[in-house]
């Protein structure tokens, strides 16, 4: 195990983020990882690096430069067709080790759950997945990582003083992206393959995109949400109705998923989606934390249950206290 010290520390500078590319188009979990990496960075006095691995996307560096990067270090060639993290990870790996940044960044998705735990394993470095604010101790420069622990009961911070480059993932839809600036440029490395990393177990032979029954809810403005207070599927046609009104889209509480009233693909909270929209609309739920940490971001909170103290009636920006089923629809009668 490497022990980094005091005059190593000083050997490792800047945030890395690792870019998300799916189907030609760049991730928008990617410019939130972005804006974190950017204001961390300025706090350490660093730079942003954003490392972007796939086939064909050197031309996607210019909008990470415009969304806050100082440097684009690419790896494109044809072997990385698709996502394969076997050979990703060699590349990361090598790449860390040659240009040593302080920490890297990764996206909570499939592919950041996949690919950066590998990498952390190969680099010995300390990895804290699923975070929701990250924080920079002004004493040392530790990376103070916090992420929901015990089911989502408490919340804690973690560092990892002892190893570099500090690693974390993100929770998409939880840091804020920057504002976009357009013809910003910066440096742009490529790094490809190099003999001997490209020895892999499996191929991917085609990339599928699934349109079936997707709930975008990371794309809405506005989110009508249900609990167990809507009692089965048909108090979730009269939230469909509200948030049709709207332009909306439909989330649910695990509570309502596990119950079957309504698909997984609608579930909010530590266990299912992230939203940070405009509007949230809560009806009939109460607001364990495992729900609170997946929407508590939204810019406005409006709560309808019929209790006035539960956590997410408390911290909502408004609250309307009586029967979701009388409330909602004189709502939907209203618009």
């Amino acid at each position: 195990m490497i022990i980094i010290n005091e005059t190593d520390r000083t050997q490792y500078r800047d945030v890395w983020i690792l870019a998300e590319v799916l189907f030609g188009r760049v991730e928008p979990v990617t410019y939130e990882l972005l804006g974190a990496a950017r204001r961390l960075a300025d706090i350490r006095g660093g730079n942003v690096c954003a490392l972007l691995i796939g086939k064909g996307v050197t031309g996607q560096a210019s909008a990470l430069f415009e969304y806050g990067a100082d440097t684009v270090i690419v790896a494109d060639s044809p072997e990385l067709y698709g996502f394969n993290d076997e050979l990703e990870c060699r590349i990361a790996d090598r790449l860390i080790r040659k240009y040593r940044p302080e920490i890297m960044l990764g996206a909570a998705t499939a592919r950041g759950r996949a690919l950066i735990p590998r990498i952390a394993v190969r680099s010995v470095c300390g990895l804290t997945a699923d975070c929701t604010q990250l924080e920079i101790d002004p004493e040392n420069g530790d990376l103070l990582q916090t992420r929901p622990a015990f089911g989502g009961n408490i919340m804690a911070t973690i560092r990892t003083s002892n190893h570099r480059p500090q690693m974390a993932t993100v929770r998409p839809q939880v840091m804020k992206p920057l504002q976009r600036e357009e013809g910003r440029t910066g440096k742009l490395i490529a790094e490809n393959p190099v003999p001997g990393e490209n020895g892999n177990i499996k191929k991917i032979l085609e990339l599928v995109r699934n349109t079936e029954g997707n709930v975008n809810l990371s794309e809405a403005k506005i989110i009508v949400s249900g609990g167990r207070a809507m009692k089965g599927p048909a108090g979730f046609d009269m939230l469909r109705e509200l948030a049709a009104k709207l332009n909306g889209a439909v989330g649910a509480s695990r509570a309502a998923v596990d119950a079957g009233w309504i698909p997984y693909a609608h579930q909010i909270g530590q266990t299912g989606q992230t939203v940070q929209v405009k509007l949230y609309i809560a009806c009939g739920i109460s607001g364990q934390i495992q729900h609170l940490v997946g929407m508590q971001t939204c810019e406005t909170i409006v709560a309808i249950d019929k209790k006035p103290d539960t956590p997410l009636m408390q911290m909502a920006d408004i609250t309307v206290t009586g029967d979701v089923f009388q409330i909602v629809p004189e709502l939907i009668k209203a618009l």
